[in-house]
């Protein structure tokens, strides 16, 4: 009897998000700690706000804890705590960290931006997903997939991180992208206040037109980050089990 009492593993689960400023944010618990954390897919550890962290009487630069979001629960991650700062300060309540790839990677995600939701499913039990497949793949513990971006003169192709918490529509790595007519191209840089302009985006059949951008130092193997303001003219399944994006356009 006590076994049947028990309760089992959820195979899946939803809830509502806010799409706030180009990310998303979501409530959930991390390491014990409830309130609203950025859903960062292209962030590749889950962290702890450095302000909420010490608010909550914890010291530690590095601690074990559980994430639980959307019913669902991931073990036992190794979790940083950090100041998030120059992520959060214009986002209109406080936040208390980020949840990363490393805690979604075992499940399927999918992304709703209007009205924001998500869904969290354990492999082979999410509901039917129609949508354009890309591959995907993996650079730092991030997911990518393959995109492009030009100019009048210039394109650059190749994978890029896709980040649902990433505010610029895209960033691209400074030693593949020039900003002319830019004096302060510091201020292109995510603690920055300035984006530059892109006369075109192509991300799954579908392409932008004068799209916002900035610039990141290089990381891993990538041409860039495609940002929340991007992803939010699609639905989104990261059916991270099978390495596969599943983007439809929202009509």
């Amino acid at each position: 009897m006590l076994a049947v009492l028990v309760a089992g593993p959820a195979y899946a689960g939803e809830a509502a998000c806010r799409f706030e400023r180009g990310v998303v944010v979501v409530p959930a618990v991390v390491a014990g700690i409830a309130g609203d954390y950025i859903l960062d897919t292209g962030a590749a550890q889950s962290a702890l706000h450095e302000t909420k962290a010490q608010a909550e009487g914890i010291a530690d630069t590095d601690l074990t804890g559980d994430v639980r979001v959307a019913g669902t629960v991931a073990k036992a991650l190794a979790l940083k705590v950090a100041d998030l700062d120059v992520r959060t300060w214009n986002l209109p309540t406080p936040v208390a960290g980020v949840i990363g790839a490393d805690a979604l990677r075992g499940f399927v995600l999918d992304v709703a931006y209007a009205p924001c939701r998500l869904r969290l499913s354990a492999p082979g039990r999410a509901p039917r997903f129609r949508g354009r497949t890309l591959a995907l793949g993996w650079d730092l513990g991030r997911p990518t997939v393959e995109a492009s971006v030009s100019d009048d003169a210039h394109r650059i192709a190749g994978r890029f991180v896709i980040a649902t918490g990433a505010n610029a529509p895209v960033r691209l790595a400074d030693d593949l992208a020039q900003a002319p007519g830019a004096t302060e191209t510091k201020e292109l840089y995510p603690e920055g206040v300035w984006l530059a302009r892109l006369p075109e985006v192509d991300f799954a059949g579908a392409t932008g037109r004068d799209v916002a951008a900035g610039l990141m130092k290089p990381e891993g193997d990538v041409v860039g980050v495609l940002g929340g303001p991007v992803l939010a003219h699609f639905r989104l399944r990261f059916d991270f089990p099978r390495n596969r994006l599943v983007v439809d356009p929202v009509r």
